[in-house]
């Protein structure tokens, strides 16, 4: 198998297996779990981008810090403007969670719920790919070795990622095309890398800085915000438990790589 084909197929696994994994583990627990979850996807988010995305985009050969500190304000003033002007709107809740919406609210919300996790999930794919095909080109182990460290990375980001998309009103299929779309993106990232890897490596800093404001834009101002609608002390210990668990998860992750 050439370079070129080991790249597509592990970049394809790479971005698409998580997803299904994600799905297929999350389905059973929707019911119960989706506080939690988002409770946990809050620590994944925060953490890979202050301990994994932000760190490895700063420590790239050539990437100016002055203007990775200027992409990551722009990023985040960026995500405000657009939430601003109800594009990329990310609002959380079921239909029948207590909150006063006229019947099928969610389902007209769906197309403009929930996309600002998506777009930093397809840019974080995206870099993904590049890094994996890097590494393939580098040598062969050090490829096998970095594809599974990102599917294990993956595979509880997408199960936040899912369930987020499914609290904002996306249904079942909706939430996991979507995602599976976006982890396509890993592909695209892989056959770039490998034909222009220069150029790729170049802007990689700078794609991974903007994935990092788009998580960090989703933490603060929309997930955090909506667990401070449940202030009772029992939930909030819970919620503290599963934002250090998504924490740790990330750095255990970040020593065994």
């Amino acid at each position: 198998m050439s370079v070129l084909q080991t790249i597509l197929l592990v970049t394809a696994l790479a971005g698409t297996a998580s997803v299904l994994v994600a799905a297929s583990c999350s389905l059973a627990l929707l019911s119960k779990m989706v506080n939690n979850m988002v409770s946990l996807s809050v620590g994944i988010l925060l953490a890979t981008a202050l301990l994994h995305s932000l760190p490895e985009a700063f420590s790239m050969e050539g990437a100016s810090p002055q203007l990775l500190f200027a992409t990551l304000l722009a990023g985040l003033l960026g995500f405000f403007l657009l939430e601003k002007i109800a594009l990329l709107r990310h609002d959380h809740h079921h239909e029948g969670d207590g909150h006063h919406h006229h019947d099928g609210h969610d389902a007209e919300n769906a197309g403009r719920s929930g996309w600002m996790i998506l777009v930093g999930d397809g840019i974080h794919n995206f870099v993904d790919g590049i890094l994996i095909a890097a590494a393939f080109m580098a040598d062969y182990q050090v490829g096998i070795f970095t594809a599974i460290a990102i599917i294990a990375h993956e595979i509880p980001q997408e199960i936040g990622d899912f369930i987020v998309l499914l609290n904002a009103g996306f249904s079942r299929a909706r939430a996991l095309l979507y995602n599976f779309i976006c982890g396509l993106s890993a592909v695209i990232g892989g056959v770039l890398a490998y034909f222009f890897l220069e150029k790729a490596h170049t802007a990689m800093p700078y794609l991974l800085v903007i994935a990092a404001s788009s998580f960090i834009y989703i933490a603060v101002s929309d997930l955090i915000p909506q667990m401070h609608r449940r202030p009772h002390w029992a939930e909030s210990l819970r919620q503290t438990v599963l934002i250090a668990c998504g924490v740790g998860f990330v750095i255990l992750l970040s020593l065994l790589h």
